[in-house]
């Protein structure tokens, strides 16, 4: 999550971020927003100003300045070692990452990109989340947006990819490819980013098995999907709230608000919010997200941003702000997996101190990110340099769960990602799981009993253990915030 703070004097654009490494028919209706334009800031060019080594010296400053762990930095680090920035940022903080305190949160990256992005989900590409199910050497569809190039093909979530080429002619299997190049091999054969770019598919689900063209564009992310974004689920005479978010992004805000004064007109207070495959995004978006859920707690602290010892004049809390549409929750259901980060992790993080057993994580553990970036900008090298500066905490100051939510979540609940039946479907298993524990049902085991981490299993599209998303070496903006999307 991403929020502007007018306090930051020396940072150029300044921006709270909670990211990832590099997460049916609704009730109501939530509209998505069209493509947009950008204009881009100026390209790097061999000038002084954007030079490689200007460039990694803007790097080291803002790291010296703001970096979260000013100890774990290596010392002797050559720049001239390097033949490109992120690769010198990379030796710079090795010591934290060997910690497990910086798992690849620092990096730079293209301003125009970013803002794209986090404004209104704009990106390029088939617009898909790709799982790898390595037991059966395919490609599963784990999401896609109504939106994308993909979806207009007949792709949607269940959809295995079992070929890739440039042309029917060419086409190789995932087995090829992974046996002669790994699964990097993979995000090569499906080709760059860009619009225009072209790939003949090969796939299978419930109508067959066919070839398919489809071809890369710009298109936006809705970020509450119109399909099975926010819906209320009827059983046993109550009604149960759905929630799926898949990023934290501004365009949300709306949407988060008319599914929650929907969620209140009809008087649901037990809610599944499903995280499963949100890598995270704007803090601001996180804190309206806990006003929503703060009905009742005005006032009271929802979370807190720390910083580094030298700069903690801009420590910060957000504190609930309920509005028209919050609601008081009697019991949630987060349904989260290793794709679940940051700005996802803040929120469920947030309300364990107020809500405690009548919450629980449901699917498998999220990732562990604790902590967030601010941004500092080269506007005419189009340098936005991320770097780790804060922390985030619960009002009861628990801060520390790098090894992700679910040790700190007593009554987690383990289920699987059944690809088989949409998302928000009663059917699929976190989110039957998670009405199960809305009803006062026990959970039967336990996430730190479940072999988490381990190798999912398949059985036809169903992936019972967790799903494997497939990321990139260097993911762009959107493939940061949504891991896995391609």
């Amino acid at each position: 999550m991403m929020e502007s703070r007018q306090s930051l004097a020396a940072v150029t654009l300044a921006a709270l971020l909670l990211a990832s490494c590099g997460g049916g028919g609704g009730s109501s209706s939530l509209g998505s927003g069209g493509p947009v334009t950008v204009t881009p800031t100026p390209t790097p060019t061999p000038t002084a100003n954007c030079a490689l080594a200007a460039r990694q010296n803007f790097a080291r400053a803002v790291i010296d300045e703001w970096y979260l762990f000013p100890g774990d930095v290596a010392a002797g680090v050559n720049p001239a070692s390097f033949s490109d920035v992120q690769s010198y940022i990379d030796a710079l903080v090795a010591p934290a990452r060997a910690l497990n305190k910086d798992r690849f949160f620092t990096y730079i990256t293209s301003i125009a990109e970013e803002n794209a992005f986090f404004s209104s989900g704009s990106s390029a590409g088939f617009g898909v989340r790709l799982v790898y199910d390595a037991a059966n050497q395919r490609l599963l569809i784990a999401e896609a947006y109504e939106s994308a190039p993909a979806f207009a093909a007949g792709i949607d979530r269940g959809t295995a990819i079992i070929a890739i080429g440039t042309t029917s002619s060419n086409l190789r299997t995932i087995a090829e490819i992974v046996a002669t190049e790994g699964t990097a091999g993979i995000t090569s054969a499906l080709g760059p980013n860009d619009p225009g770019v072209t790939r003949v598919l090969r796939i299978a689900d419930a109508a067959g098995t066919r070839d398919v063209t489809v071809t890369k564009a710009d298109y936006a992310l809705d970020p509450v999907s119109d399909r099975y974004g926010a819906k209320i689920i009827s059983e046993g005479g109550r009604n149960y709230g759905y929630l799926n978010l898949r990023t934290f992004i501004g365009s949300a805000n709306d949407q988060l608000r008319t599914a929650f004064a929907d969620f209140r007109a009809q008087g649901v207070t037990d809610i599944v919010i499903d995280f499963r495959y949100n890598g995270g995004g704007l803090v601001s978006t996180a804190n309206l997200m806990g006003d929503l859920l703060g009905a009742g707690r005005s006032g009271q602290i929802f979370s807190q941003t720390l910083f580094r010892a030298s700069k903690s004049a801009e420590n910060d809390e957000h504190r609930f702000a309920p509005g028209s549409q919050s609601i008081a929750p009697t019991r949630i259901a987060f349904i989260g997996t290793r794709s679940t980060a940051s700005a996802s992790e803040l929120v469920i993080n947030s309300m364990l101190p107020y809500l405690g057993t009548n919450m629980t994580l449901v699917g498998s553990n999220t990732f562990g990110k604790p902590v967030g970036q601010i941004a500092l900008d080269r506007a005419e090298c189009d340098d936005r340099m991320r770097v780790v500066a804060f922390a985030t905490g619960n009002a009861a100051g628990q801060s520390d769960y790098y090894d992700g939510l679910a040790p700190k979540i007593a009554n987690s609940c383990a289920a699987g990602d059944d690809l088989n039946f949409p998302l928000g479907d009663p059917r699929e298993a976190s989110v039957r799981t998670a009405i199960d524990f809305l009803a006062g049902n026990a959970c039967t085991t336990r996430i730190a009993e479940a072999s988490v981490g381990a190798a999912a299993r398949s059985s036809g599209a169903r992936m019972s253990v967790e799903p494997e998303m497939l990321v990139p070496d260097r993911p762009s903006a959107a493939q940061r915030e949504l891991p896995g999307l391609f």
